[in-house]
Formats: C-alpha cells, sequence, structure tokens
C-alpha cells in the first residue's frame, strides 16, 4: 500500500509570520485563547500552521517572510503563551492572486466561522476574483444554493448581522427574517425575537400571522418560469443575486452588492461584455462614391 505524502514541517519565528489580510474572522473570544495558549503550553500545537512564502530583494541580499494562510488562532495563543517559533506547513502560491485565494478558501474549509463570516468570505471570492457563485461553490465543494443563501444574509441590516455573529439568533432566524421586506415590520419581528426568544416554529408562525396579530407580510407572488429563468442568467453572469420585477410592459431590475469593490466588479464585467458584443456584430461594409 502506497503511503500517503505529507507536507513537510517547519518552525518558524512569530515575528516573521505577517496576519492574513483576507483572515473572514472578526471575533476572537479572549477567555478561549487564553484557554488555547495554556493548552499550548502544557502540549504544545498539535496541528501546524498554514503560511505562504514571501521573498522580497533588497540591496543587502533576500528578506523572507511568512504570510499566515490558516491558524490565526493558534498563532495568537502561541504568542500568549511566549512562543518564539510555530511549526507551520509552507504552501506555494505563486502570486498574489493565487496566494489570497488560497488563504480565503482555506480559512473557510478549516475554521469555525460563523455565519455572517462565511458569508463574507464568500463575497470576498466574488468580489476579489470575479467568481460567480456557482464558481464559489465548486471551488469549495458545496452546492450553489448553500453559497447564495449565506449570501442572502449581508441583505440584513448590520445590527442584525451583528446579532447573528454574535450568536444571539441563529442562521435559520435570519432567513426567515429576510422575509420581512419592510424595514420597519423587520425591525418589530427582531425586537420580538430578542425579548420573547421566540423559536424558529414560532418566528415563521409570527411572520405568517398566525392568529391574525403577526406583522403582515405580503403574501408572495407567483413565480414566473421565464422571469425566474432570467433571473438565474443575469446571477449567473455577474456572479450576485438579482431581482427581476414586472411592472406592466416594463418593469424593475435590482442588482445586489455587498462592498464598494464588488459593485465596481460589476460594473467591469457590464462594460466587458458591452465592448464583446460590440466586436462580435458585423461590420457593414462601407459604401463608395465614385466621381
Amino acid at each position: 500500500m502506497e503511503e500517503q505524502q505529507l507536507d513537510p514541517v517547519f518552525h518558524i519565528e512569530v515575528n516573521k509570520i505577517k496576519p492574513n489580510p483576507f483572515q473572514p474572522r472578526r471575533n476572537f473570544d479572549e477567555t478561549a485563547l487564553n484557554e488555547l495558549a495554556n493548552s499550548i503550553r502544557e502540549f504544545g500545537i498539535l496541528h501546524p500552521l498554514v503560511v505562504s512564502k514571501i521573498e522580497t530583494h533588497t540591496e543587502s541580499g533576500t528578506q523572507v517572510e511568512y504570510q499566515l494562510i490558516a491558524g490565526e488562532r493558534r498563532l495568537m495563543a502561541s504568542k500568549i503563551a511566549g512562543l518564539e517559533r510555530v511549526p507551520a506547513i509552507i504552501k506555494i502560491a505563486p502570486n498574489d492572486r493565487e496566494r489570497l485565494e488560497l488563504a480565503i478558501i482555506e480559512n473557510i474549509q478549516r475554521e469555525n466561522l460563523n455565519p455572517i463570516e462565511t458569508a463574507r468570505a464568500y463575497a470576498k471570492l466574488q468580489d476579489q476574483f470575479g467568481m460567480t457563485q456557482r464558481e464559489v461553490a465548486v471551488r469549495l465543494g458545496k452546492s450553489r444554493e448553500v453559497v447564495a443563501n449565506a449570501l442572502r444574509l449581508l441583505n440584513l441590516p448590520s445590527h442584525i448581522q451583528e446579532s447573528v455573529s454574535q450568536g444571539h439568533i441563529n442562521e435559520s432566524q435570519a432567513r426567515l427574517l429576510l422575509m420581512v421586506t419592510d424595514l420597519k415590520e423587520q425591525q418589530v419581528v427582531f425586537d420580538e425575537l430578542i425579548h420573547s426568544n421566540l423559536s424558529v416554529r414560532e418566528l415563521r408562525s409570527r411572520i405568517k400571522g398566525s392568529g391574525g396579530e403577526a406583522v403582515s407580510v405580503a403574501a408572495a407572488p407567483a413565480i414566473d418560469p421565464e422571469i425566474h429563468r432570467i433571473e438565474e442568467q443575469f446571477e449567473e453572469a455577474l456572479g450576485t443575486k438579482v431581482k427581476v420585477q414586472k411592472e406592466g410592459q416594463g418593469g424593475k431590475l435590482t442588482i445586489n452588492f455587498y462592498s464598494k469593490e464588488e459593485l465596481e466588479g460589476i460594473l467591469q464585467k457590464l462594460i466587458k461584455e458591452k465592448e464583446e458584443v460590440k466586436l462580435e456584430e458585423p461590420q457593414q461594409p462601407k459604401e463608395e462614391f465614385v466621381i
């Protein structure tokens, strides 16, 4: 039986490891970090960090640093524990694009991220690398629906997103809040969810208006298959949520974006598409006038 080839582990000075600028995790529990530091003092680091190597050429020679890909909690705890070196696996990422893409994907796959951190990581893959939802799903081994549902959470107001991040409400409750399209009504339901500690079932009943006391939510219109198909084509091309609403012979097109960078990316895609269509148009022969 052929033995599995393992990546070599190097012991690298902690002061040479730069933090990962694309770390999806934003919340680090201080108590948990101290507990991890105590465990590291007693047992060491059981799972090596993952880094990429950065070589900078200077007048005095080559300066070597490392950029963290995965294991920020372990690195932070190691510093608390007073370690000078940490075990790490060096991943080869030839250019900045691949290095940053690897950082995001490694963190999504390896870290226990909360739903909002995960959604922001998906959005960053779209923003930074122009990926569609389907491409993000393929790279991470997930379904497109999982990615789309996660990204929808970013449509919630920032204070509700923060409640999801802090674990005050769960992902299922957050998705139900998205059903309430009126922001004032959504806030009323959210306040009741927090104060009354409603279960998912109770929240669903509250939103649907059971008992005649719930917040009224407009009934969803019947789905037009042709409109749904067009929405999917837009989403595939732009890599973000798109809503088409018919109003008589006309209508409204809504394109969601989650950051200024993503908005710029969508604009560039539309400009590129327009230029490609223009190039494909047959050129009309010029008329010649003979005098």
